[in-house]
């Protein structure tokens, strides 16, 4: 059995539109949020700001957390436990070299999300913008306690929505 893969992401709305990052992963291009792993002595939302900046050469703010979800891929049956925050859109440079793997970063309405369905990264994309748009929000609090998380993760897996 995989280790669970611990990541966080950026659900990142401009007006309607939300930031995405196409990406190579296997040999298909696919949409994802920016997001990513949390580095040593970072906080889940400072991953966030700072992976969103390295993904897509975007400055955002982290906001508030909008849930934990837990995807399990139905092949290879790795896990992937998402942690993913609203984050408020600042500037973009639009020069910046964009992480390896990065093909570009994309804007997408909700409907243009969900009619490229099959060509999302995983489910979870979709799950959390969709949350995201209801209103959904997790407390603060949720991952008090938890910190470090790489060495918690059986406990943020406790609180996930599975996707």
């Amino acid at each position: 059995m995989y280790p669970t893969d611990l990541t966080v992401s950026a659900v990142v709305d401009l007006d309607g539109r939300f930031l995405v990052v196409e990406e190579q992963v296997m040999g298909q291009k696919v949409l994802c949020q920016p997001g990513g792993h949390i580095e040593a002595g970072e906080s889940p939302e400072e991953a966030v700001v700072r992976e969103t900046l390295e993904e897509t050469g975007c400055v955002v703010e982290c906001g508030e957390l909008i849930g934990i979800y837990l995807w399990i891929h139905p092949q290879s049956r790795q896990q992937f436990l998402r942690i993913a925050y609203e984050a408020k859109f600042i500037s973009c440079d639009e020069e910046r070299k964009l992480d390896d793997g990065i093909i570009a970063r994309r804007w997408a309405t909700l409907p243009q999300l969900e009619a490229r369905q099959t060509k999302l990264r995983s489910p979870a994309v979709l799950r959390c913008v969709r949350d995201y748009v209801s209103g959904k929000r997790q407390s603060d609090n949720l991952l008090t306690g938890m910190l470090p998380l790489q060495q918690n993760v059986h406990r943020v897996m406790a609180s996930a929505d599975l996707v």
